[in-house]
């Protein structure tokens, strides 16, 4: 394994609003874990779902203050549909669908902890 990303945390002002965003958004499921204000992130709403990451309280962080943030891009099948569902579940879109040519459709939003999070469709015919 080379230097790829194995794990995430996106940090959390309301960890209950912060998981009923990124079910509604990306259909993920969480598991209790550890302290009240963290739970692990699947990549399905199913027992059998692959941990994938974690939401926690930004002041669960050895940081002082809190942890501004890491942009991450998550790959999906539809782009549009994802700035629907963030539209919807109370997310704002900061970047509409755009493309970045031969590679494919980006589009990045805030989640409702106002976190920047970027979702990318892969299209090489993108233009």
């Amino acid at each position: 394994m080379k230097n790829r990303l194995i794990h995430f945390a996106i940090h959390t002002e309301d960890l209950e609003r912060a998981k009923g965003f990124y079910e509604k958004v990306f259909n993920w499921g969480f598991r209790a874990y550890g302290p009240s204000d963290f739970a692990q992130i699947t990549d399905e709403d199913s027992e059998n779902g692959e941990l994938i990451g974690a939401l926690q309280s930004r002041t669960y962080s050895p940081v002082e203050d809190h942890v501004l943030g890491f942009e991450c891009t998550i790959g999906v099948e539809n782009v549009d549909e994802i700035i629907a569902k963030v539209e919807q579940s109370g997310g704002k879109v900061v970047m509409p669908k755009t493309a970045i040519p031969h590679v494919g459709w980006i589009a990045k939003f805030l989640d409702t902890e106002g976190n920047l999070v970027c979702a990318m469709q892969s299209d090489t015919n993108a233009a």
